[in-house]
């Protein structure tokens, strides 16, 4: 059975769509998150489908966040958005268990 907190990458033949839209460095929606993994007012650290996603910036004020959906939003002033691949989430499949990848 496949790990509900990490849904098939929407490389596969998966219905679900990872989007990033930020306004004039002030508005950040993000569709795709799981888990929110840290946030402060300078970084926010989110596990979305596709890898880490890391915010980072001045004045960040989590506006919406519903895991069930995946959409996220922040305001404040973005400065970096960076991703990186690992752990459960690596779309190579290192990091999954055995099972994972088996039944994935």
């Amino acid at each position: 059975m496949a790990d509900e907190r990490h849904p098939v990458s929407p490389y596969s033949n998966s219905e679900s769509v990872h989007e990033v839209l930020l306004h004039n460095r002030e508005h950040l929606r993000v569709k795709g998150v799981l888990h929110v993994e840290s946030f402060d007012d300078r970084q926010i650290v989110l596990d979305t489908d596709l890898g880490t996603l890391t915010i980072e910036g001045e004045d960040l004020q989590i506006k919406q966040l519903d895991l069930e959906a995946g959409d996220f939003a922040v305001a404040g002033l973005v400065s970096a958005l960076t991703y990186s691949v690992g752990g459960a989430r690596d779309l190579r499949g290192k990091g999954k268990s055995l099972i994972d990848r088996l039944l994935r």
